[in-house]
């Protein structure tokens, strides 16, 4: 038997969470059973405990960490890690990894950096993958250009500021709050904007000589996206990421043909059935960020499993720094 989260019916995550006893999961065919070193806690882990949009799914199921790092107990069908290896990666749904066993999918399984400890492995794999592709993939940021990053002290956002750091790019971190300030300077932020007290539009103007962001990294939506359209650069390129302000925007397509902008989504998790082996070829270089120290999680608390029901709330309540970590 092990520990586990469940969830018997949908709500917030404070309410509807507990930590139950149940059968320590075994692999099936082209899975691994692994031991769980550290699970992040993620926006879509709120969304799941809510029935939000596309994850919802059906109750009872134990909760999933769409990020975890955990160490092989068995394997099948994999012959490239060593048996114990610390690997990251997402689990397998719907028994997900806030528990002390879990499953993965053996294609889905990654070396851990070396230089990482497990909370900041465990915060690694969704949060600078998301990053990566949207900064590299769909908006190809280069040297010299001005990034916006929106909650620039996410869990997201601050991969996003450190990624844009090292591509030579000027960063601007939109944040609420002092003490969010501090942590985005701490990444690396260029410019930081406090969004409670400052107008990042009009900021990000006297920045740019009027000019405006080159790129734009939203994962909030609804009202930062139709104000990101006030300080977009000519030929600039604004990435949808998600909307964790809750509002999902309608994009006004004739702004963006008469300023010349563009509107890229991103939806990470497509690559791996559209374009197979380009997540890896990306772990791959963002691993070798982590041991030259370019890009490395921040991570501002670890908690037992007793306390991911609060911590979740929490970070849905936007009240988080940088990433929580799930530690057994």
């Amino acid at each position: 038997m092990m520990r586990a989260l469940r969830i018997e019916e949908l709500g917030q995550p404070n309410k509807v969470l507990e930590v139950v006893d149940v059968p320590v999961p075994d692999p099936g065919a082209g899975q691994i059973a692994v031991r769980v070193l550290g699970a992040a806690l993620n926006f879509p882990d709120v969304l799941m405990c809510r029935g939000s949009t596309r994850y919802a799914h059906r109750c009872p199921s134990r909760q999933a960490s769409r990020c975890a790092v955990r160490s092989p107990r068995s394997a099948r069908a994999w012959s490239i890690l060593r048996w114990g290896a610390r690997v990251l990666g997402s689990p397998a749904l719907p028994s997900g990894g806030f528990a002390q066993f879990a499953l993965m999918e053996a294609s889905d399984a990654h070396p851990a950096p070396a230089a990482l400890d497990d909370a900041q492995a465990a915060s690694f794999w969704i949060g600078y993958q998301t990053s990566w592709f949207a900064l590299h993939r769909r908006a190809a940021l280069q040297p010299g250009e001005t990034l916006l990053v929106h909650a620039a002290a996410g869990g997201v956002g601050s991969s996003a500021v450190q990624l844009g750091k090292a591509a030579g790019a000027r960063v601007i971190g939109v944040v609420g709050g002092g003490e969010k300030a501090v942590f985005a300077r701490e990444l690396g932020a260029d410019i930081v904007v406090d969004r409670h007290t400052e107008d990042f539009v009009q900021v990000v103007k006297d920045a740019t000589g009027g000019r405006g962001a080159d790129v734009i990294y939203d994962p909030v939506g609804g009202d930062t996206y139709d104000r990101s359209t006030k300080c977009i650069a000519f030929e600039g390129r604004i990435v949808v990421i998600g909307f964790a302000g809750g509002r999902i925007q309608s994009a006004a397509l004739n702004h963006a043909l008469i300023k010349n902008y563009s509107i890229l989504g991103l939806h990470w998790g497509l690559y791996k059935s559209k374009i197979p082996g380009l997540m890896g070829e990306c772990h791959e270089v963002l691993s070798q960020m982590a041991q030259d120290g370019v890009a490395v999680p921040l991570v501002s608390e670890r908690v037992g499993l007793e306390q991911v029901p609060d911590a979740l709330q929490r970070l849905g309540d936007g009240s988080t720094v940088g990433r929580v970590v799930m530690v057994p």
